[in-house]
């Protein structure tokens, strides 16, 4: 089996350890797996090699997936920040943002934009809190608080804080954030549209997966991790192998070692089932 658009050989030596982030990535077009997939999943774990989710999704979101991440054991969610045992849903561990840190980064960004043009909501263990004006692509979960100012309901930690404007914006925007924080805090670039998502500093899916295949004894040259986004790019550039889907961001086709089918065409179960060939002799 080769890549579909560079023609590099895929490796030839099966992981212990697969990676993969969900959302055009592993999912398809319309957000679910598809029966190829699940079905990869199935067989890599009787080949006993282990399957990990890293997204960018929070904790909230990713409990909708459980019936095929609970196999797995657990899943690295909001980019790096959190780490859910699924099956159990319990977090496992956690590196969130203590208020203060919050606090700062939202004044900056408010001193930058205008207090009326930028609006935030933060994800945490406990749930997701927004600004009244903050807008979201998905339905807000019931429980969740809202208030004039994100400060007025922060929790001890926060895993996730989120920003949007109402201003002009552009695929620039991330990026736009990031050079106003500065070494505050940390912005990923998940490609969803207008968002900039801001976690602690230095917390990434590479950090945490790096600290969770060590712990078992787990080195990058025995991974091989899939993704299609910007803040895919650091586990990607980690692992020993990397997969970018062919409807992957430019820069993560070109910072890939090896290119596979898109999530419309189950890129990452033919991944996983070319791993799951080379550990049969």
């Amino acid at each position: 089996m080769v890549g579909v658009s560079d023609g590099a050989p895929w490796p030839t030596r099966p992981p212990r350890l697969v990676a993969t982030d969900l959302d055009n990535t592993l999912l398809g077009p319309d957000g679910e797996i598809a029966p190829r997939t699940q079905r990869a999943l199935r067989a890599a774990a009787g080949a006993g090699i282990l399957v990990v989710f890293v997204s960018a999704r929070p904790l909230r979101r990713l409990r909708e997936l459980s019936a095929h991440v609970a196999g797995h054991g657990v899943a690295i969610c909001s980019n790096g920040a959190a780490v859910l045992d699924v099956g159990a849903d319990v977090v496992v561990a956690e590196q969130g943002m203590a208020p203060d840190v919050v606090v700062r980064v939202v004044t900056l960004l408010r001193d930058a934009w205008g207090a009326d043009q930028v609006h935030f909501a933060a994800e945490h263990a406990g749930g997701f809190d927004k600004e009244a004006a903050f807008t979201d692509s998905y339905v807000v979960p019931t429980g969740s608080r809202t208030a004039d100012r994100i400060e007025e309901v922060l929790t001890d930690s926060t895993l996730k804080l989120l920003v949007r404007t109402s201003g002009p914006w552009d695929h620039t925007f991330p990026a736009r954030v990031a050079r106003v924080i500065g070494d505050e805090a940390l912005v990923a670039d998940s490609g969803a549209p207008g968002l900039g998502e801001i976690s602690a500093a230095g917390v990434t899916k590479a950090v945490t997966l790096e600290r969770w295949a060590a712990d078992r004894g787990i080195g990058p040259d025995d991974v091989w991790a899939c993704g299609d986004a910007p803040n895919d790019l650091p586990m990607l550039t980690w692992a020993g192998t990397s997969f970018a889907v062919a409807n992957a961001f430019p820069e993560v086709l070109a910072a890939a070692t090896h290119t596979c089918p898109s999530n419309a065409d189950d890129g990452v179960a033919q991944v996983l089932e070319h791993a799951i060939s080379l550990t049969t002799p």
